[in-house]
């Protein structure tokens, strides 16, 4: 008889009884019943095969690449599809990853691919409807609507080799190897370790669609993370016209990759320079705003930070974040208290990173205060200018990395001066004017100058 066992379904942590938190990772409530499946027969008798056993040194080949046509899509996979490779997907319902995979599934069959579309959710009249809408319904799509794995199986093994296989979502499908219901921790994992198990020994990419609902209650595809090559994320707020895929793991190209689109009546198109994106309608003439350099992978981003600092008459003033790290803000008021003499105990503090972009660096330290500075002092920050920098708590500002690139960024846009961490001019070859800064102090007079001219 199967012994119950408890599974995490946020970070796949195995439990023998039922609690109310998970010990491994923190989260509330993502414990969920799992019968624990028997060992294989191997374990059991502890026989098995020996394996050929290679040395390290030798050629490395090129790993070969299946280019979907979709420039901002290859970025952020690492040059194209590999072959045997299994991506997982993620993102809120809606947000257009059904919309950008079906793209690539007609880019690829255009170019004379062999690429399957399976759906678990949607009827192959839907999917239909949805190529009509995108101008894509002449492309050779095979389509199919199954949820039962070993049917899908038998179905990529019975006709030709096939180069991509979708398969839309995770939570929807089932195999007869689990007991439970579709979309539980034990159902995804061992559906993805038979497909990931076919794409390695046929060469097949296989992409896996995982929906994360906004209130955490299924959070199936984080047990699948650690069992793909590639994590990619769509980010974005359905209030914005533009979506962000991020790479948040890849085995065979850069992490932290973003690839930039534009959701329009024709789907997802690309975005070329998301720079001018992020910093376009800027009011340069109004205080509490700052220009970033940032990085985000290998590719260099200007962002614009916005702050508003306000009077409160609340007894706790409030303390809001968008698009950045809400104790990162604290700790730069913090250092600007202690370090530089500015007060924000009497002031509600609203800080926004300006398009709905998430930062997660901290280069942008330096771009946050300057913003908190100008919208407290009432002073614009300097016309054309970007920063980049990371703040420590002694409030010394130090350098980061890249520094270069984000230059040459900046300078491609036509910005005049940028301010940065002092110290840190090695390899800065640039047009721009140069402003160092060792200290917080030096931003705050530095836009206090402004005030004179």
């Amino acid at each position: 008889m199967a012994r119950a066992r408890y599974v995490c379904a946020a970070c796949g942590a195995v439990s023998p009884r039922w609690q109310g938190r998970c010990d491994s990772c923190g989260e509330w409530n993502t414990l969920q019943e799992d019968a624990a499946s028997s060992a294989p027969v191997a374990l059991r008798t502890g026989r098995g095969r020996a394996i050929e056993l290679v040395p390290l040194s030798g050629d490395a080949a090129d790993l070969p690449r299946t280019l979907t046509g979709i420039s901002e899509l290859d970025r952020v996979i690492g040059g194209g599809f590999v072959p045997g490779s299994a991506l997982l997907v993620g993102g809120d319902p809606g947000i257009g990853k059904s919309t950008i995979l079906i793209q690539a599934a007609a880019a690829l069959a255009r170019a004379g691919r062999r690429v399957i579309y399976v759906s678990g959710e949607e009827a192959i009249g839907q999917i239909r409807l949805r190529a009509e809408r995108l101008g894509l319904r002449d492309a050779p799509v095979e389509l199919a609507a199954e949820t039962h794995v070993e049917d899908i199986l038998a179905t990529l093994a019975a006709g030709p080799a096939v180069d991509l296989v979708i398969l839309d979502s995770i939570q929807t499908l089932w195999t007869d190897l689990a007991e439970s219901a579709p979309g539980t921790v034990s159902q995804v994992r061992t559906s993805a370790q038979a497909l990931i198990r076919f794409a390695k020994t046929s060469g097949t990419a296989i992409v896996l669609v995982g929906h994360v609902t906004k209130d955490g209650q299924i959070a199936g595809p984080r047990v699948v993370e650690h069992m793909v090559d590639a994590v990619l994320y769509f980010e974005g707020d359905t209030g914005h016209h533009f979506r962000v895929l991020r790479a948040v793991k890849n085995r065979f190209g850069p992490a932290s990759e973003i690839g930039v689109f534009e959701m329009t009546d024709a789907g997802l198109t690309e975005v070329p320079n998301p720079s001018l994106l992020f910093i376009g309608g800027r009011d340069s003439a109004s205080p509490g705003s700052a220009i970033f350099a940032g990085m985000e992978g290998t590719r260099p981003l200007l962002v614009e930070i916005q702050a508003l600092v306000a009077e409160t008459s609340l007894g706790t003033p409030r303390r809001s974040v968008v698009g950045w790290d809400p104790s990162r803000l604290a700790m730069i008021l913090a250092v600007l208290e202690a370090r530089c003499g500015m007060r924000f105990g009497q002031h509600d503090v609203y800080l926004n990173v300006a398009g709905g972009l998430r930062l997660a660096e901290p280069a942008a330290d330096l771009a946050v205060a300057a913003a908190l500075v100008s919208s407290r002092a009432g002073i614009a920050t300097p016309k054309e200018t970007v920063y980049f920098g990371e703040v420590s708590l002694s409030g010394a500002v130090r350098p980061v990395a890249q520094a270069a690139a984000r230059l040459r960024e900046a300078e491609r846009l036509g910005f005049t001066q940028a301010v940065v961490p002092g110290g840190g001019r090695e390899g800065m070859r640039s047009t721009l004017a140069l402003h160092e800064v060792t200290t917080l102090a030096g931003i705050v007079a530095s836009i206090a100058a402004e005030s004179g001219g």
